[in-house]
């Protein structure tokens, strides 16, 4: 999320924003992930739109970056990883949003993000 982020207000690279946060990080990181999810979404970024900005109600330039940040993620996780569990991915976004979001953004991701798994993945919903 925090890079995705950090790609929405910058005008770096996602190369650069990923070598940036390989040589920043003093945690663990599964990198490999965080390396196929990153640099998988920004060539996607107008087809991962595409999934969820009819699901809106303001328009998707007005999303908070915070926002925007988890929804493209969880936009990406829903339509590509299938490996990754609908609620996990939703539960994931929440939980980043109650951290990092405005107050009640969470529920505002949970909302889209919840609409989203319907259409992408419905048979995993019954």
């Amino acid at each position: 999320m925090q890079a995705l982020y950090q790609w929405r207000l910058s005008d770096n690279e996602p190369d650069e924003i990923a070598m940036d946060f390989q040589e920043g990080s003093h945690g663990k990181v599964d990198w490999g992930y965080f390396s196929s999810v990153f640099l998988a979404i920004p060539p996607q970024k107008a087809a991962l739109q595409a999934h969820f900005e009819d699901l809106l109600d303001r328009d998707i330039a007005t999303i908070d970056p915070i926002e925007w940040a988890l929804l493209m993620l969880g936009s990406f996780e829903l339509a590509e990883r299938v490996d990754v569990p609908y609620k996990v991915t939703i539960n994931e976004a929440v939980e980043l949003a109650k951290t990092y979001g405005a107050s009640e953004s969470h529920k505002y991701i949970n909302g889209v993000l919840d609409k989203l798994a319907k259409k992408l993945r419905p048979a995993e919903l019954k």
